[in-house]
């Protein structure tokens, strides 16, 4: 099979980070089985082999950051040939392509293309002696030429190190590197790029996978953004700016709500882990109201509203580095029972980052909850190309007014709908809303 490149795991996602390998260079490893663990701009997820054979070659070490569609590993099938080291560099300079024999080479990282030109064609070949004669007599008319074996891998790294050695101005013949056959990844890079900006002598540091920062109490610092956080913060301009905001607000009467989760409760319901809670009630009224109201569930798409035939809810969790939105499938076919489980269930992974692409990619609305949180009440962001979202606030105590005109204790929610005007006008969120109103002061509706 072919060399198994960085592959594209979100619509956002430009580059990825090893974070972790499962199996090690000459492991036998079987399709479907965990080789990694790679870190997007949304999530950490496990990266499987396509098919069985062995993992022969891996070229990124834990804490690299790799673009979609660069070779990060190499698992040979039955009857295969194990990589040719020329091969993974055809896009790169010829001297990253080197045989595991050790062989003389120039200082420098990048030598004119007319000089490598002299010593390609016999590497090519692979003639033993034969090359290592023609190397050796090509590099002693070279003054700068290296003929200890331990200079060689320095000279040997991928195309992201040379990017960001060209970007910092770092001379890849001083960095040590701790890729295969001594490769220098881009870790190396940025490592002897930080050694030498402290007045330090070379590029020896072994490169190991960004920690948190922690920052002090009293102190300042400069956190660099997660790639999560970059896609968070462009994702927020990128709706504020063009999608044009309204919001509407009711106050729901939670009080047949709780009694309701009361009833279910005293009925002996499972543990806590299996409870229906106060937000999957939200969450079905929500997907039960879209489908009683189809055109909210659109979104903007240049000349034309695109109107969906499910309901592909949304469901914001929050997570360590920021805000994941995984999506229930067609949740207008699933009960109250089947919408609590999958919520649960998609929450938990998210938290642990061990959620697959298609599970968060999507969604025609989303339902955004920070009552658990004690908010009372606030207004969220759309997610483009999403026609709108629902905040959601907790479950106030207070006097309220009744039929009768007397005052008595009340349960109050409040639920903002921040609606993208070219898709809903004023009228129809009202309506929607009215409908989830309707369904939550009625949570009987929601169990049939």
């Amino acid at each position: 099979m072919p060399e198994i490149q960085m592959p594209k795991l979100s619509d956002t996602m430009t580059e990825g980070t090893l974070i972790a390998w499962k199996k090690k260079k000459g492991d036998q490893v079987s399709a479907g089985e965990v080789l990694a663990e790679i870190e997007t701009d949304k999530a950490t997820m496990e990266w499987e082999s396509p098919e069985d054979g062995t993992l022969t070659e891996i070229y990124v070490q834990e804490g690299g950051k790799v673009n979609v569609g660069d070779k990060i590993a190499f698992v040979r099938g039955q009857g295969e040939e194990a990589p040719k080291q020329e091969a993974p560099a055809q896009n790169k300079k010829p001297e990253a392509a080197e045989e595991n024999k050790p062989q003389a080479e120039t200082e420098k990282p990048a030598p004119a293309e007319a000089a490598e030109k002299e010593t390609v064609p016999p590497h090519q070949q692979g003639v033993g002696a034969a090359v290592s004669a023609a190397r050796t007599e090509t590099t002693q008319q070279k003054p700068q030429a290296r003929e200890q074996k331990p200079e060689e891998p320095r000279v040997k790294a991928s195309p992201v190190a040379r990017r960001i050695a060209a970007e910092l101005g770092v001379d890849l013949s001083t960095v040590k590197g701790t890729g295969p056959d001594g490769r220098i990844a881009e870790t190396d890079v940025r490592a002897a790029a930080k050694t030498v900006t402290a007045g330090a002598s070379g590029g020896t540091t072994k490169p190991q996978a960004q920690a948190p920062i922690a920052v002090k109490p009293g102190e300042s610092a400069r956190i660099q953004l997660s790639g999560m956080r970059k896609i968070i913060a462009q994702r927020l301009v990128e709706s504020l700016g063009p999608v044009p905001h309204f919001y509407l607000t009711i106050d729901i009467n939670a009080g047949p709500l709780m009694e309701a989760r009361e009833e279910l409760k005293s009925a002996g319901e499972g543990a806590d882990a299996a409870k229906i809670t106060v937000n999957d009630f939200v969450l079905k009224a929500a997907v039960m109201a879209a489908a009683k109201v189809p055109r909210v569930n659109a979104s903007f798409d240049n000349d034309a509203i695109v109107q969906y035939a499910d309901v592909d809810l949304g469901v914001a969790v929050a997570i360590e580095d920021g805000l994941l939105t995984p999506v229930i499938r067609a949740a207008q076919d699933k009960s109250l029972r089947e919408i609590s489980s999958l919520a649960k269930d998609l929450a938990h992974r998210a938290r642990n980052k061990r959620m697959k692409p298609e599970e968060f990619q999507g969604g025609t609305f989303t339902v955004s909850n920070l009552g658990g949180m004690g908010i009372d009440s606030f207004s969220a962001v759309i997610n483009p190309p999403q026609g709108f979202i629902l905040a959601v606030g907790k479950v106030t105590k207070i006097p309220v007014v009744d039929d009768c005109d007397q005052v008595m204790v009340g349960h109050r929610m409040s639920i903002t709908m921040s609606c993208d005007h070219r898709v809903i006008d004023g009228a129809l969120g009202a309506e929607y809303l009215k409908e989830v109103r309707h369904l939550l002061e009625n949570p009987a509706l929601l169990m049939v």
